[in-house]
């Protein structure tokens, strides 16, 4: 057997072990989004054939949908307020951590646990039960000596604090992520900044904030891409109540496809929502060059 058919044997034995992945890739990711994309330029009801109408999907959406723009503001909100409290809790945990102790893998599992389980629906049910008017919450603040019988899932000004408090609880992962950067700073840095005489605070600022910048940076990628695609938070425990202060963008999406049966606008909303997030990445790698430190640079 020649080298070269020996390669060509090894590469056809290559092909068919990553040939499942790629069937499933094609199968369950491509070909949906390349269908989605055309149903966004029809009406269609999943009963009924689909009819080509254009643009009118979106003219609808930004013109005569009032419900678009208030579920993107709830999710720009929730986005926008959830994301940076996660990022610095779990920033100030993951410092905490990063000190080496008998005890510090078993606080790093029981921290990321969180995470696990938050985007579950009984953690979800859980929520709703602890916020409700004779909740845990309400009992925990009367046996503080705080009166409290607030309806937290029924106020327009409390309900979606509920579901950001839950976000910034899952902060796990983040803080993973930002252990690890933690431990690749070298000693010799903050060795010398104490020689300068330079103080913890100075120390934090100066050199860990400068040097965790990339890995603050892909943290905030991920989670506000998670943000904006939060789903069972809403679904479980508001349903979008009250008055839609708490209604998500997936979550009317959701509602639109299988609940209305405009399967056609749900679509397009899906995309409107992709633009969205890829503008946003856009600009965060856009802005990155001002803020993000590279080492290498």
């Amino acid at each position: 057997m020649t080298i070269t058919q020996k390669l060509n044997k090894e590469k056809t034995a290559g092909y068919i072990f990553i040939s499942p992945f790629i069937i499933g890739f094609l199968a369950f990711t491509i070909i949906p989004i390349a269908i989605s994309l055309g149903l966004a330029f029809t009406n269609y009801d999943v009963l009924s054939t689909p009819k080509f109408i254009g643009l009118e999907n979106f003219k609808t959406m930004f013109f005569n949908d009032p419900k678009f723009w208030k579920t993107m503001g709830v999710t720009f909100y929730y986005a926008l307020v959830s994301v940076p409290l996660r990022l610095i809790f779990a920033l100030f945990v993951a410092v905490i951590l990063v000190k080496p102790s008998k005890a510090s893998g078993i606080y790093r599992a029981v921290y990321y646990l969180p995470s696990i389980m938050g985007s579950s629906v009984a953690v979800a049910v859980l929520w709703k039960r602890l916020f409700s008017s004779d909740g845990a919450i309400n009992a925990l603040l009367q046996v503080v000596g705080i009166p409290c019988d607030i309806a937290w899932l029924s106020r327009t000004d409390t309900a979606i604090w509920t579901l950001i408090v839950l976000a910034v609880w899952q902060f796990g992962s983040s803080m993973l992520i930002f252990l690890s950067g933690l431990k690749q700073i070298p000693v010799s840095y903050y060795e010398a900044a104490t020689i300068d005489g330079a103080g913890r605070a100075k120390q934090f600022f100066s050199i860990t904030l400068p040097m965790l910048t990339p890995v603050i940076f892909f943290n905030l990628i991920m989670q506000m891409i998670n943000g904006f695609m939060a789903f069972t938070q809403c679904f479980i425990i508001t349903e979008g109540k009250p008055l839609d202060s708490t209604l998500f963008y997936s979550v009317y999406m959701y509602q639109c496809s299988f609940k209305f049966n405009q399967m056609g606008y749900g679509c397009a909303l899906a995309w409107v929502m992709l633009v969205v997030m890829a503008i946003m990445t856009a600009i965060l790698f856009k802005t990155s060059s001002k803020w993000v430190f590279y080492e290498s640079k």
